[in-house]
């Protein structure tokens, strides 16, 4: 199953105004979203930039691995 990894500025932005520390990292499968603070990736992946064809939540950047190659820290 592919995963798609991304940094969600507008959580980063909100811990910053409140204070908070919620999970920024979303790991997007085809079955869920997962926040969490740190990803490692044990296999092949790929950055990909498309400001043309940016996700649906509008991320232009993202990685793409294996989803059981991603070990998830929340």
């Amino acid at each position: 199953m592919k995963a798609r990894i991304h940094i969600n500025q507008h959580v980063i932005r909100d811990n910053r105004k409140h204070g908070e520390n919620h999970p920024c990292i979303t790991v997007k499968t085809y079955k869920a979203n997962t926040y969490c603070r740190e990803v490692i990736i044990d296999g092949p992946s790929k950055i990909i930039y498309s400001p043309e064809f940016p996700l649906g939540c509008g991320a232009h950047v993202w990685i793409e691995a294996k989803f059981e190659d991603c070990i998830l820290k929340p």
